[in-house]
């Protein structure tokens, strides 16, 4: 195998045959292919895309860069779930100990903000003590004893698509649908689940702003998670403004536990009971959807979802207390708000621009070293299709000072759009994706 040629032909869309791309990935792990020879051939990849047979190839060749957990013993069927980044996502918070409770196991591996987006990681470790560097040992046995476990990937599942990752975050070809499908689903069929339910974001705060570009994404993974024997199906879920009304870490456990506890917001509430549902089905563990819905919506209504979060974040070395006393989560020091500047209805909340913002507050990371402030961030007050008077408050600002509320103030009014006449509400579930029929 010579690097150059491969990458040459690949750039001028040439089919690789069979192993070819598997010698290739493997030679670099070996560090017999440079960095830059990787970096050619994921940017030949980002302008020509891989055929079905090379995305199968490059995905078993990650997998296999690493161990492979196994859930499938005589137990509850292994579900996960994984969403493509929004602004206020903290479905993953409710949802993996709701389906614990519901009977399924959650081995869930979840990743940090990226861009304006934010991330699983960072929400968990603003509860105080709380651990996501498990060993896989442990994350089985945390598994095993609470039904569910939350954790960063660790070097042990997929290496090759950290180091790929690496690159393609500093050559600008994150956004290729075989690269980003290669990515997800190989460190979901490496943690050892059976079913996989898949959350593509689409608008302005998503990776993928239209509906076309998310669904060939969701379609991708969907057949590609398929076809290394996971039942899988994908939702796409609207992000032109922010999930709920929390954005920002400890604000979004904050609203977790309130969702939990039979509240919270109605919009968060219903994407994660859609999802829920979905895995529900996938896993086999239900026959219905109205009844699977049913008991997963007394599980939030009756608390015994949010003991079993209580139950997580004791087992990962967190303060279980801040179930009961959320105030543990600690505050920012200045509370402020955004008010409207005239009467209106609101046509647009900038999910990007709001997600931006939080960053600028210390709620995200401008580079990879930056601590993140777990106390900052907004509570979005209004939604779109909503009228608001002058002056009234829009978004409530947490910051650490005056002048860091000041400049987030001027990135919200960038989000904010006000319209003369009603808007149409956006719509939370667009579509669905289930495997294709072969």
């Amino acid at each position: 195998m010579h690097p150059a040629e491969l990458i040459e032909r690949k750039r001028d869309g040439d089919h690789l045959a069979p192993g070819e791309l598997s010698a290739f990935l493997d030679g670099y792990l070996k560090n017999e292919v440079a960095d830059y020879q990787m970096s050619a051939l994921l940017m030949a990849v980002f302008f020509r895309g891989l055929s079905a047979d090379e995305l199968t190839e490059m995905t078993r060749a990650i997998i296999e860069s690493g161990r492979r957990l196994d859930f499938g013993d005589d137990g509850p069927p292994a579900v996960d779930k994984h969403s493509t980044g929004g602004v206020g996502d903290k479905v993953s918070l409710v949802l993996a100990p709701l389906l614990a409770e519901y009977g399924l196991r959650v081995p869930m591996m979840s990743g940090r903000g990226l861009g304006h987006t934010g991330g699983t990681l960072d929400k968990l470790e603003s509860i105080p003590g709380f651990r996501t560097d498990l060993d896989l040992d442990e994350f089985r046995r945390v598994v095993a004893e609470v039904g569910c476990a939350m954790i960063g990937q660790t070097p042990q599942i997929a290496p090759l698509d950290g180091r790929l990752y690496a690159l393609r975050d500093v050559t600008g070809t994150v956004q290729s649908v075989p690269l980003i499908s290669a990515s997800i689903v190989s460190k979901k069929v490496a943690e050892g689940i059976g079913g996989l339910v898949l959350d593509v974001k689409v608008g302005r705060g998503a990776f993928m702003e239209d509906e076309a570009s998310a669904r060939e994404l969701a379609r991708t993974m969907v057949d590609l998670a398929v076809s290394f024997g996971l039942r899988a199906s994908a939702l796409l879920t609207g992000m032109d403004e922010p999930l709920g009304v929390a954005v920002g870490n400890a604000l979004e456990v904050r609203e977790t536990i309130e969702c939990l506890s039979g509240g919270g917001p109605a919009d968060l509430r219903e994407v994660t009971l859609a999802l829920c549902v979905a895995a529900v089905m996938g896993a086999g563990a239900a026959t219905d959807d109205a009844e699977a819905r049913r008991h997963l919506e007394a599980l939030l209504d009756d608390g015994s979802a949010l003991d079993r979060l209580g139950r997580l974040i004791e087992r990962q070395g967190g303060d279980p207390r801040v179930v009961d006393q959320p105030d543990r989560l600690g505050a920012a020091p200045v509370v402020t708000d955004f008010t409207t500047p005239r009467t209106g209805w609101i046509g647009a909340l900038d999910a990007r621009e709001i997600g931006l913002a939080a960053v600028g507050l210390g709620a995200g990371r401008r580079a990879l070293g930056d601590e993140i402030d777990p106390t900052v961030g907004f509570e979005v007050l209004a939604a779109v299709g909503d009228r608001v008077e002058s002056g009234q408050p829009v978004v409530r600002i947490h910051a650490r000072s005056g002048a860091d509320a000041e400049d987030a103030a001027l990135r919200l009014g960038r989000a904010l759009e006000l319209t003369e006449s009603e808007p149409a509400r956006p719509p939370l579930i667009l579509g669905r994706v289930d495997a294709a029929v072969r």
